[in-house]
């Protein structure tokens, strides 16, 4: 997309280089990660990174309305999931989109997905360094679109979440963290926050108290709750023994409160309105489907990882649903090959990775999550045995 510069890097890689870079990786937290580290970063050029802006602050409109909590309460579609304590905004905002072709062939980028919940912040933060370490990337390209360092972005991180705090009483909390396909973004944040990672099953309650036994047996109070808990994949747990129940009443701090997780989701999605936004609707609103139904995607608005989720949509199909405000459709969009590799083109999905501090009128990106492909869709499933895919980092062109 800024064909100079993709042409340098693809000159200049080499597997020795990329094996490096990932062996670099591993020894900072003796993990491989389960999930593939595509060879490139997505080269980000102006006019992408202007319509990016335009797409986020359009979308961010809506979520900052005031009655926006009245629009999304029945994302909490019931009160087993509301969680006590929610405060006035989200904390954590993402939003994912596809990098399309306008009709004069000019990249813009179109709505997938978008959540109210912490994402893989400080794997990102590592690996963007790692890029610039082992490929040497140019002056003037950063992974935030607003010229963000890396210091004050660890720095913006460490203020959310630990605050005033101290770390020992700030937990990043997870189901079997140790489990986790994204576990390296755990302990890249313990390495720079120096907080716990703890499995839900291990937080002890007293009354409204919450604690952890540390290495010595010894009580130690969590103030504070950076909450990685997908409540889909805890739905799926009824094996796992735990003190804590989400519902309680408990002097913690939330750092992304849990209601966020529904209320900015794919429920979201019907309720915005821009030319960066693909048709949608929840399905219990429709009189009648639209005419070509295969250009749709069918969605459940609560599931885990992509469970659910159907391409190829037929009217049986919709009309065999009964929990019908429960689903959405969504337009299809047209992933477009915009990265040359080696050999195949490559199709890109971008997540601008946004921060909403408290007493902040709008939430603030500040870096980002790129994801490749030559499969059909974007995913590990549709791209095995494929080189130049999986997870990567954009780096926007901040030249003057």
């Amino acid at each position: 997309m800024i064909p100079e510069l993709r042409n340098w890097y693809n000159s200049n890689f080499s597997i020795e280089r990329h094996q490096k870079m990932l062996s670099e990786l591993h020894q900072m937290f003796d993990h491989i990660p389960a999930f593939r580290i595509a060879e490139t970063p997505f080269f980000i050029p102006k006019i992408l990174r202007t319509r990016l802006l335009e797409a986020c602050n359009e979308i961010n409109e809506v979520i900052n309305q005031p009655d926006f909590k009245e629009k999304s309460q029945s994302a909490l579609y019931s009160e087993e999931v509301v969680v006590p304590k929610e405060d006035d905004h989200t904390i954590f905002l993402q939003m994912d989109f596809a990098v399309c072709l306008d009709e004069h062939g000019d990249p813009i980028p179109q709505l997938i997905e978008i959540q109210g919940f912490p994402s893989v912040y400080f794997f990102q933060y590592v690996l963007s360094e790692l890029f610039k370490k082992h490929f040497e990337i140019p002056d003037g390209f950063n992974t935030s679109p607003s010229g963000i360092t890396p210091d004050e972005y660890v720095a913006m991180l460490r203020e959310i979440i630990v605050g005033d705090e101290d770390p020992k009483h700030v937990v990043l909390l997870e189901i079997e963290p140790e489990q986790q396909n994204t576990q390296v973004d755990f302990w890249a944040t313990r390495h720079y926050l120096g907080i716990k990672v703890l499995c839900l099953s291990k937080m002890k309650k007293d009354g409204k108290r919450l604690f952890y036994l540390d290495e010595d047996g010894t009580e130690v109070d969590i103030k504070r709750i950076y909450n990685r808990v997908i409540f889909d994949e805890l739905d799926q747990r009824p094996d796992l023994e735990r003190e804590f129940d989400f519902r309680d009443e408990v002097d913690v701090k939330w750092i992304g409160h849990p209601n966020w997780f529904y209320r900015i989701s794919k429920h979201t999605l019907p309720l915005l309105k821009s030319k960066y936004v693909p048709e949608c609707h929840y399905l219990s609103d429709l009189e009648s489907y639209p005419a070509d139904l295969s250009q749709f995607v069918l969605k459940p608005l609560f599931s885990f990882s992509g469970a659910g989720v159907e391409i190829d949509v037929t009217k049986e199909m919709c009309d065999a649903i009964k929990d019908r405000k429960n689903y959405i459709l969504q337009k299809k969009v047209n992933y477009e090959p915009v990265i040359q590799s080696p050999n195949d083109p490559v199709k890109v999905e971008i997540r601008m990775l946004m921060l909403w501090k408290e007493g902040d009128k709008h939430p603030r990106i500040v870096n980002n999550l790129s994801r490749l492909s030559k499969g059909k869709m974007i995913g590990v499933k549709y791209n095995k045995d494929k080189d130049w895919v999986g997870g990567s980092v954009g780096f926007f062109d901040l030249r003057p």
